[in-house]
């Protein structure tokens, strides 16, 4: 897995500034509120409102490992995007190795797909849906008739329209989520390529790390 590299300008939407030290995305060392542990991201708030977590978990279950014609890769990179337009760090790196290890071209196709969607080498419709992905990131009302008929033009199905919408859309809330309360985050892909190879879903994943910590 290639490491990610950041620019430094935060205003871009390539991302921001590249940390290893687990910071949240001011450079602090805590959140905003006390939490229950000291896992990252999104873990930690799950951790803190259990209630909360089962029914998201539930949502990434549906949207990202759900039956569809989108494969699982396809899913997980449209959250990778959406992610790094978000410049959410804790997301993006999560979903980006995710991504890597079930889309051919692995991490190197996810980095070119951040860094340059119209030139990446990915299937025309994949791009088209990225395409409204993006454009959800943005604001729901800059997804256009337009990009749905571009999307339709190289074989999306409704259903695949629809999905990406709801995967940008949810993304955009967890990110927001994950980066309103302030959570820590670190840059090193090896942080996030194990729980990147487990296969058994969102919601099994979490009801193991809830057995574990009883």
């Amino acid at each position: 897995m290639t490491n990610v590299t950041f620019l430094d300008n935060r205003n871009t939407v390539n991302g921001p500034p590249r940390w290893r030290e687990f910071v949240n995305h001011a450079g602090g060392r805590s959140a905003h509120i006390t939490l229950r542990s000291d896992e990252p991201g999104i873990r930690g708030l799950f951790r803190y409102r259990p209630e909360a977590a089962q029914p998201l978990n539930l949502l990434s279950e549906v949207l990202l490992c759900g039956d569809g014609t989108l494969t699982r890769g396809e899913r997980e990179l449209i959250a990778a995007y959406v992610s790094s337009l978000n410049q959410c760090r804790f997301c993006y790196h999560t979903h980006a190795a995710f991504a890597a290890v079930r889309v051919p071209g692995g991490m190197e196709l996810v980095d070119q797909v951040r860094n340059d969607l119209r030139g990446a080498p990915v299937p025309a419709k994949l791009k088209a849906l990225l395409a409204i992905a993006a454009a959800v990131q943005r604001g729901g009302q800059e997804v256009t008739p337009e990009h749905v008929a571009a999307a339709r033009q190289e074989g999306a199905t409704d259903e695949e329209i629809h999905d990406a919408v709801l995967i940008a859309a949810a993304f955009c809330m967890y990110n927001r989520y994950v980066d309103g309360l302030a959570t820590l985050a670190c840059d090193d892909p090896e942080h996030y390529a194990e729980r990147a190879r487990l296969t058994g879903g969102y919601v099994a994943t979490w009801n193991d790390a809830l057995e574990e910590a009883c």
